[in-house]
């Protein structure tokens, strides 16, 4: 955060193998690109770029040959070679997905949704086409905005890094900005005060909403002077009151804004600005187009300043919307000069709030920094400080690095018993049964052979202990997505289409290689070495959670129902997850 006021800045140059090596790995931009604070990317699409993705990728964006052509001449990697385009005839027309085509790496598979999805909408292409789907490096559906392009965890710039590596990350970002940002400065991009107008019919609308609301504070008013409103639990009767007012005004200023936002056409530019995530938010076309709404100081409405009122310009004991700063105008038509104020005291509180936490978050970012800087992981494991004393056993007490953890779902958790059921356990007792999914040589040895059956019995009771535990230890929220390490659904789609899976066609394994093979890894994935009970102990702490997921996403049925997996294909994806499991791993020092 430099500025000129005399800041002097150093330019070190690393010399000893060691300095650059930390420089190289530690300190370059693309290996920060995600950081482990929060697990997930800090760089990400921000800005005019940003609102240029979201523009270009829209179904009706096409581009034309010459802008097309120049667009490739940004692109680093251009071979010489142009994509075909989207439609011949009349003229060649290009998507601006198939731009996005060009610069997302090969291996990425990807599956979002846009910011303005409604849950309503199902299936692969939706009306909206909020369904972000990315094949092979391939955008099929969608349209890119902030919950893609952003810094959260599972976005295209977390997955790329991820998958491919920091370098990928950086290129992507680079070539993003210049690709769309050319783009966009072809096409074009402006606001003006037209984009904050609604239609007369909609104003009419938030005209009504504020003065019911105002009735409203009326009667509110009219019932506690008569002593007729109730104190709520906890409250006194004055509390109960100003929280009932500020509910009802709340209220009218939100209501006020969807009615505001509704009316705003497809091709309004403010609203293009919000749905990207590049700037603005719902509140600010409310507060621009309908209303500005209640101003707070400390929490509560306008505080009478002068004796029993607010302003001179109020009568005494005036407890109405407008005596106590409500602002019932919008931006665009403009503030009285009692809002104003009322608007300036809300606004100066915030200034000077920003300006005191902004000194108060430095001092005590030192204070943590000078307390803990001597604090690293040993090659032991454990975590000590300069005297050797013991922090931690084992760092976080499962000894991952954040930067290689991702969002998980566990599956078993929310299931029915009959849901369950389908998805893990093979009705084998039942006398009709011939699944296509699995080949009849081995339909014929699980139904005959009894060691099999007991084999699966097991694997389906272990998964049962497992969702229990869930339920009643681990996650005992309720909640079924949590922070892990090797995203296996990504890499189970990653082996579907490296190794063209046929969805159609049973696999070629048998159950009990899965189970056997499942069971190897599980004791091959270490974090606490050693057989003494103290580390076995460890160990088992550090990896139950994992080894849940894994059980319940590898279980034998769903590898052969579910994802089709042929030998090859498998036996690929449980050495990957060795080796992203130990790289996951936190690195010492």
């Amino acid at each position: 955060n430099a500025d000129f006021d005399g800041d002097e800045m150093n330019m070190h140059v690393p010399q000893s193998f060691e300095t650059r090596a930390e420089v190289l790995e530690l300190m370059m931009v693309p290996k920060c690109i995600v950081s482990p604070q929060a697990n997930r990317p800090v760089m990400g699409i921000v800005q005019d770029t940003l609102l240029g993705c979201r523009k270009i990728t829209k179904r009706d964006t096409f581009i034309e040959k010459d802008v097309f052509m120049n667009i490739l001449m940004w692109w680093e990697d251009f071979d010489g070679k142009i994509p075909a385009p989207a439609i011949l005839k009349p003229k060649p027309l290009w998507t601006g997905k198939q731009v996005f085509n060009l610069i997302i790496p090969k291996q990425i598979n990807l599956l979002r949704t846009s910011a303005w999805h409604a849950e309503s909408e199902t299936g692969p292409i939706t009306p909206g086409d909020t369904h972000v789907r990315i094949e092979k490096g391939e955008v099929i559906t969608g349209t890119l905005c902030k919950k893609t392009l952003g810094t959260s965890t599972g976005s295209l710039i977390h997955v790329i890094w991820e998958e491919v590596g920091p370098d990928a990350a950086r290129k992507f970002l680079g070539h993003t900005q210049r690709l769309v940002n050319y783009w966009l400065l072809q096409s074009g991009f402006s606001i003006g005060i037209g984009d904050t107008i609604a239609d007369a019919a909609t104003m009419e609308k938030i005209n009504e909403t504020i003065s019911k609301a105002k009735n409203e504070v009326k009667d509110l008013i009219r019932a506690a002077q008569d002593k007729q409103l109730e104190a709520e639990p906890g409250r006194t009767m004055m509390e109960s009151f100003e929280n009932r007012v500020n509910q009802v005004l709340n209220k009218a200023r939100d209501d006020a804004g969807s009615s505001a936002q509704k009316s705003l056409a497809e091709s309004n530019n403010l609203k293009a600005m919000v749905t990207a995530g590049s700037k603005g938010s719902f509140i600010n076309i409310s507060q621009m187009t309908a209303c500005v709404g209640q101003q707070n100081v400390e929490g509560k409405r306008i505080p009478y300043g002068f004796i029993d009122r607010t302003l001179p310009h109020f009568t005494k004991d005036d407890y109405g919307p407008e005596s106590r700063g409500f602002v019932e105008n919008s931006y665009l038509r403009g503030l009285t000069p009692q809002e104003f104020f009322f608007h300036a005291m809300g606004g100066r509180e915030g200034l000077i709030d920003t300006a005191v936490k902004t000194s108060e978050t430095g001092y005590i970012q030192r204070r943590l920094v000078k307390a803990m800087e001597d604090i690293m992981v040993k090659y032991d494991g454990t975590v000590r400080n300069s005297l050797g004393d013991v922090i931690q056993f084992l760092y976080g007490e499962d000894g991952m690095d954040a930067v290689w953890i991702e969002t998980q779902r566990l599956d078993s958790l929310k299931m029915k018993k009959s849901e369950f059921d389908k998805k893990f356990r093979y009705e084998i007792d039942d006398g009709n049964w011939n699944p296509s999914y699995m080949l009849a040589e081995h339909v014929e040895d699980l139904k005959t052979i009894r060691e099999f059956r007991n084999v699966f019995d097991a694997e389906v009771q272990k998964l049962e202990a497992d969702r229990l535990q869930l339920g009643t230890e681990i996650a005992t929220t309720g909640d079924n997505n949590w922070p892990m390490p090797v995203n296996l659904g990504r890499l189970i789609w990653n082996a579907q289409k490296t190794f063209k899976i046929d969805l159609r066609r049973p696999s070629d394994m048998h159950p009990m290689e899965i189970v056997e093979a499942v069971d190897k890894l599980q004791e091959r994935l270490k974090v606490v070495p050693g057989d003494d009970l103290l580390s076995m102990e460890a160990q088992k702490n550090a990896t139950t959670f994992f080894n849940i997921l894994l059980r319940s996403t590898f279980a034998s049925k769903r590898v052969l129902s579910e994802y089709k997996l042929t030998r090859e294909a498998f036996e690929w994806v449980i050495g990957e997850i060795e080796s992203r499991f130990l790289q996951s791993l936190v690195a010492p020092g």
